[in-house]
């Protein structure tokens, strides 16, 4: 048995999304204020079955409108005129938030879920579970309500009329006053009543009603009106749910957690705080002790007497003198100090856990006090161990290791969910990568686990870290992205995208080059705003420094760039176009000559129109604009560059184009001429800064094809020559000092395409669509 997927609703920016679940682990990623957090917060809120957990907040925002109005129905509400009942829960089931919680259930398992059985003709493989927050009692809610609203405006009333006596015996025109009496309204009343007026219900789905999400949302069944609610716990037994928050409190200050049998949770503790908590439900030894824990327990009798003696002893002087004034009388107790030792409050003192420096030897005695507290240990040893250590425990408490194996509760879960948020917090990156991998290890070494398919374990990360990402199979991606309102709903919400069939099933050779390229760049594709596909080692270390000066706005967005060759650009389409993210790809027009007869290849030439030319470039032949002709690209209107896919998601690509050049350097004689790569492009745009700049290998040869202006043809052969073997990265050092390199003219082609993508990206950013269309 296992989670197959969840369905969420009406939950913060979460108004209608599925996410799949892995077998094993899932991890969420995304841009900032994605859904990733809601998401996690989901899982707790719904799964912990406590409505008290859930705010007004929670809700999606488009959803406070209609509260308004059903809360204006109410107080206007008149039985005899109006037909409907107070009691009708119709207007509020569109905006109740609700998880459907969708599992694979084996034949053999069937007694863990009979109790949401759609009917007895169901013969195992999926079963579904709804749990709806909606009001305990919708008449009392009513009632309540409406007795607040009055109490509210009777006050109202009081203050208007005073402010009118006021007004009339000063003379002073009058002023309405504003004074916020609770509740001004329905969702003001709910913010503070939610939690003791509403409770989690259960229901069972039908598994015939299971429809696929589209690519923007889940498409949830619908409830009918007579759907049974369920009375029992239908998750006891059946899911255990550990949670380990990002805030996990590595600090000096005194922390607080209570971990309770339901849904296990331990925010903030110090690894001494989880020692101790681990060792009273698993290790003590005053706790139902066995035959080996005599030793212990003889050890802690022996210390507690000697303690017991020496304090009785300081402490009788002061006795004495409370002695002589007569009290304690005779018939009065005397007092007497005692104490009771516990094996786990030692683990509880500041200091218990410290981190040995070097151990000691008997040739250097003064090794002994090279040891640390736990405090004053790196945060990132500190968060490694912590997080290690607290799988464990999630672990051992769900197979009630030891100690815990004694309690009356010995039913195993046949699933134990694991929700991870942001492991990296003061992480390097090499123990990320190796924490990611051993984690789901961690969590199943026992011995009642391993492979065994009957206790399942599934671990849900939620991060920001591209090397966690790049660690994992694009199977267990799930790839949060941000919608605007106006694309789907009035507010801005998100979908969760499933990479598991990214690149289909025919195309191995695609995503092992894909997942091998990140993870070589160690690129953040699944946490930025937009992407810039570069060509090469020049472009990499020049068009950041054009964003910079040029483009402000840009700038300031999180824009990640990928260095890859035009002829494998194309192979990231599948990835780009199932991320929804906005791209720009800046490449090289790459022209060749076709030869002639059965084997004919392509050869590459230097730009020149009217010649019958063609591209070599796999990602303008199969990408965009999907075209080979030289001439039609060169001639292309920016419009055919682009490929739209929705309001927010569209691809452009930039390629060089033609360098407007005079035959006698003065107008009018002009002259096109064709640059081949970014780096020629750059020369005939900037001819006055490279005349004077200095270097050698490329930058020389180009210094010396300047020469031959204004016969820009023989310029432009030159500098196709210099092209063929010269470095390009020394190229671009020697331009980045270069004096005058902040006023340089970026290429034309790159200049429209990063503005084009600043002009997206102001879209993207407001969170609201400029024409407000439902996308």
């Amino acid at each position: 048995m296992q989670i197959e997927f969840v369905e969420i609703g009406n939950f913060r920016k979460l108004l209608a999304t599925r996410i799949d679940l892995s077998a094993e682990k899932t991890i969420f990623v995304g841009a900032n204020n994605s859904g990733k957090t809601s998401a996690m917060l989901a899982f707790r809120k719904f799964l912990s079955q406590s409505s008290g957990a859930f705010r007004l907040q929670d809700l999606t925002l488009s959803h406070i409108a209609a509260l308004e109005t059903i809360g204006k129905s109410w107080e206007s509400y008149d039985p005899e005129a109006d037909e409907f009942s107070p009691a009708d829960l119709d207007k509020w089931v569109p905006l109740l938030p609700f998880f459907d919680l969708w599992l694979n259930v084996k034949v053999g398992e069937f007694h863990y879920v009979n109790s949401i059985m759609p009917n007895l003709d169901w013969q195992g493989g999926m079963i579904g579970l709804r749990l709806r927050l909606e009001p305990s009692n919708i008449v009392e809610l009513f009632n309540d309500y409406r007795k607040a609203r009055e109490e509210a405006e009777a006050l109202i009333a009081v203050a208007v009329e005073k402010a009118k006596e006021k007004a009339a015996s000063n003379g002073s025109p009058y002023v309405e006053p504003k004074i916020p009496v609770w509740p001004r309204d329905l969702p003001d009343y709910l913010d503070r009543q939610l939690p003791r007026k509403f409770k989690l219900i259960a229901y069972p789905l039908d598994p015939k009603m299971v429809v696929p999400p589209t690519s923007k949302a889940a498409q949830p069944q619908q409830l009918n009106a007579s759907a049974r609610a369920l009375k029992d716990d239908p998750l006891k037994h059946l899911i255990r749910v550990n949670y380990e928050s990002a805030q996990r409190g590595m600090s000096d200050e005194a922390e607080a957690s209570g971990p309770d049998d339901k849904f296990e949770a331990f925010p903030g503790q110090k690894l001494s705080s989880q020692l101790g908590h681990y060792h009273q439900k698993h290790l003590d030894p005053t706790d139902s002790p066995s035959a080996d824990d005599l030793g212990a327990l003889e050890a802690i009798e022996a210390a507690r007497s000697a303690f017991d003696q020496r304090i009785g002893e300081a402490f009788q002087p002061a006795f004495h003198e409370v002695e002589e004034m007569n009290y304690p009388g005779v018939t009065d107790p005397h007092i007497q100090v005692t104490s009771e030792l516990k094996a786990g409050d030692i683990l509880q003192h500041k200091t218990s856990v410290s981190f040995v420096m070097s151990k000691p030897s008997k040739e250097n005695a003064a090794n002994k006090l090279m040891r640390l507290p736990e405090n004053q240990n790196g945060l990132g040893y500190q968060n490694l161990i912590s997080m290690v250590f607290k799988l464990m425990r999630f672990r051992d408490a769900w197979m009630r290791v030891q100690k815990a194996e004694k309690s009356d509760d010995t039913v195993f879960e046949p699933i134990h969910l694991v929700l991870l948020e942001e492991p990296e917090a003061h992480l390097h990156v090499q123990v990320q990568q190796v924490f990611i991998k051993k984690a789901y290890d961690v969590l199943r070494q026992h011995e009642r686990l391993g492979k065994n398919k009957e206790l399942v374990t599934q671990l849900v990360v939620s991060t920001h870290s591209s090397h966690i990402a790049h660690e994992t199979p694009y199977s267990c991606l799930r790839y949060f992205r941000r919608l605007p309102s106006g694309m789907g709903a009035d507010v801005p919400i998100s979908t969760v995208v499933n990479l598991k069939d990214v690149f289909g099933q025919n195309e191995k050779d695609t995503q092992d080059f894909v997942t091998r390229y990140l993870r070589a760049q160690h690129s953040d594709l699944f946490f930025a705003d937009a992407a810039i596909m570069i060509e090469g080692s020049a472009e990499r270390m020049l068009v950041p420094h054009f964003i910079k000066n040029a483009f402000p706005f840009l700038h300031q967005c999180y824009v990640t760039l990928l260095e890859i060759n035009g002829s494998h650009a194309h192979r990231l389409k599948d990835l780009i176009e199932k991320l929804g993210l906005l791209c720009l790809i800046v490449t090289d027009i790459d022209a060749g000559t076709r030869g002639t007869g059965k084997k004919a290849t392509v050869s590459g030439v230097r730009p020149a129109k009217g010649d019958g030319q063609v591209t070599t470039n796999a990602t303008l032949k199969e990408w965009l604009p999907k075209e080979s002709d030289f001439d039609v690209l060169i001639d292309m209107a920016p419009a055919g560059k682009i490929a739209e896919h929705d309001p927010l998601f569209a691809v452009r690509v930039a390629y060089q184009t033609s360098v407007t050049k005079y035959k006698d350097g003065v107008p009018p004689a002009e002259v096109q001429v064709f640059p081949s790569t970014f780096e020629d492009s750059m020369v005939l745009q900037n001819v006055d800064f490279f005349k004077n700049l200095q270097g050698n290998d490329l930058t020389r040869k180009f210094r010396e094809s300047l020469d031959s202006a204004p016969d820009w043809n023989a310029v432009a052969e030159g500098l196709y020559s210099a092209l063929q073997n010269g470095s390009k990265a020394s190229f671009a050092l020697d331009v980045l000092s270069g004096d005058g390199f902040e006023g340089l003219s970026v290429p034309n082609y790159i200049s429209e395409g990063l503005q084009w993508l600043e002009e997206r990206l102001r879209v993207k950013k407001s969170d609201t669509l400029v024409d407000g269309g439902n996308g």
